[in-house]
């Protein structure tokens, strides 16, 4: 595969270990990533984790604001085939269908489960039990080519989405790698995906991280979990934004919902639709993470009874 001339679009720490490796096995002519991005009070530029990689690899990069109004290029560089792994922007049907062997995408999900740009959160939130990953021929419609192999994983019962992110991530860069050759060889499968099962995993929006304690306890575990450590889901309490990062379910059912039923030295007990929830770690506002139990000791625990949780 070495004398392959690939262009690879990708933008985030998913996408990294999948670029070493085409690195390491093909000829890697140009990196596509999202434009980069001003941070904090200083607003200093930081590049995306793939740019990173390609300088450090003396690859050139190539980072349009609008990859629809600015394709041409890439097709300069002759590609034998385009690799996508979450680029986070639509690709230009001209892109899929002018290399040889057609441009390919990694996704983080079990198509035609999950289509969209956070299908690993919703995974978690939506308590599937399995995931995986899908290699596919790219369409001009989202996430719904062709499948050419996928992998699968079963979701364990303590998994954050970090935790499934880097799993994910390892098992995408082994399926890649295994699927390649075979797409080569014109050995790979083309299986058409079943519209009648698809589900989306759209990108979590500002609502969707707020803890809504009218549901289940499962539920609410789920999307604790499903949204650690990236973006957090939160709670008001006392009128300011709590960030919840760890909980576990607890099988109290005493109390209203929403309502701080119990406190222990390390957890604070809410109320769920049917049991409660038991969180053990938490960012209140404008501090740092921490446990549970180091935030009890700057508070009166008896301030927190009966409070509620909106």
């Amino acid at each position: 595969m070495k004398d392959k001339k690939v262009i690879f679009m990708g933008t985030p720490d998913f996408a990294v270990p999948i670029l070493e490796m085409l690195i390491e096995n093909t000829k890697v002519v140009l990196v596509v990533t999202q434009p980069d991005k001003e941070v904090g009070r200083k607003k200093e530029i930081k590049y995306t984790p793939v740019k990173e990689l390609a300088i450090k690899n003396n690859i050139e990069v190539f980072q349009p604001t609008k990859i629809k109004e600015s394709y041409e290029y890439i097709l300069t560089k002759k590609p034998d085939i385009i690799i996508t792994c979450a680029y986070g922007q639509i690709i230009p049907n001209e892109l899929i269908e002018t290399p040889q062997y057609k441009a390919i995408n990694v996704h983080a999900s079990l198509l035609p489960k999950l289509r969209g740009g956070a299908p690993i959160h919703h995974a978690i939130i939506d308590g599937y039990e399995k995931t995986g990953i899908t290699i596919m021929y790219m369409s001009s419609k989202m996430d719904a080519g062709d499948i050419i192999s996928q992998k699968e994983i079963k979701i364990e019962e303590k998994d954050n989405v970090g935790v499934l992110h880097d799993k994910l991530s390892k098992i995408g860069t082994e399926l890649l790698k295994e699927t390649l050759p075979t797409i080569f060889e014109n050995k790979n499968e083309r299986i058409k995906q079943d519209e009648n099962k698809v589900t989306f995993g759209y990108n979590i929006t500002r609502e969707e991280e707020k803890i809504d304690f009218n549901k289940t306890a499962k539920q609410v575990y789920n999307q604790i979990r499903g949204l650690n450590p990236f973006p957090l889901a939160y709670a008001i309490l006392n009128g300011e934004e709590t960030k919840i990062i760890e909980a576990k379910i607890n099988d109290s059912t005493s109390g209203n919902t929403g309502q701080i039923t119990n406190i222990t030295k390390e957890s604070i007990i809410v109320k769920c639709k049917d049991k409660s929830i038991e969180i053990t770690k938490i960012k209140p506002f404008g501090k740092r993470i921490m446990e549970v139990k180091e935030y009890l000791n700057g508070v009166k625990k008896e301030t927190l009874i009966n409070k509620e949780l909106k």
